[in-house]
């Protein structure tokens, strides 16, 4: 049966609240495992951690200011709605990250198990997240409108960029930690892969 056949189901106002908010705090909580061990991820949130332990800055509030020009870009390719979401979402990244710094203490986090847990977390919370039409913004809507726009295959600016911050952290992070980031890069990328297809969730909001 084609996926657009099945009937859909709805999100009400109440479920979109209540998966902003769980979706959120698991990215967040993620986002906390990385700190702690000096790991990064892709995207945006990646860059916020370059400009973390670069120059000290917190990273809500780098993620936050970084994804401010690309939200013209969501409003061009994905409308209003899908743009104010995303914004909620980021900002409630931002909020969730600086809180959860002062929630949780790690007297000791062996790095692969935070490499392996965080992305998980992080990528758990994208897919509820993805699934009440939400993201979190960043180089995903860039290479989506260099795709329309130029013809440019957004899996591969994706992938581009992603490596670029990656070669970046060379220079700031040791070569160890660097390759536990790609681990749990791999890991955040299968969660969503095997869970997020077409036509095996049809809810809608």
């Amino acid at each position: 049966m084609d996926p657009k056949e099945l009937p859909t189901d709805p999100h009400r106002l109440h479920e979109d609240v209540m998966a902003m908010l769980v979706g959120t705090l698991f990215v967040a909580l993620g986002v906390s495992f990385y700190t702690q061990a000096m790991l990064l991820t892709g995207s945006t949130a990646g860059l916020a951690f370059l400009l973390q332990y670069a120059t000290g800055w917190r990273f809500g509030v780098g993620f936050f200011l970084i994804n401010l020009p690309f939200y013209w870009l969501a409003i061009r390719r994905m409308g209003w709605s899908f743009t104010l979401r995303t914004f909620v979402a980021i900002a409630l990244v931002s909020m969730f990250s600086e809180l959860t710094a002062g929630w949780v203490r790690f007297e000791r986090l062996q790095p692969l198990y935070a490499a392996l847990m965080g992305g998980s977390l992080i990528g758990i919370g994208m897919l509820v997240l993805f699934r009440h039409r939400t993201s979190l913004g960043g180089i995903n809507i860039l290479s989506l409108y260099l795709q329309d726009r130029y013809g440019w295959r957004a899996g591969y600016v994706q992938l581009g960029i992603d490596g670029l911050i990656m070669l970046i952290a060379l220079s700031m992070l040791p070569l160890e930690r660097v390759g536990l980031s790609v681990l749990g890069a791999v890991a955040l990328n299968l969660i969503i892969a095997l869970n997020h297809k077409p036509g095996r969730y049809m809810g809608v909001s």
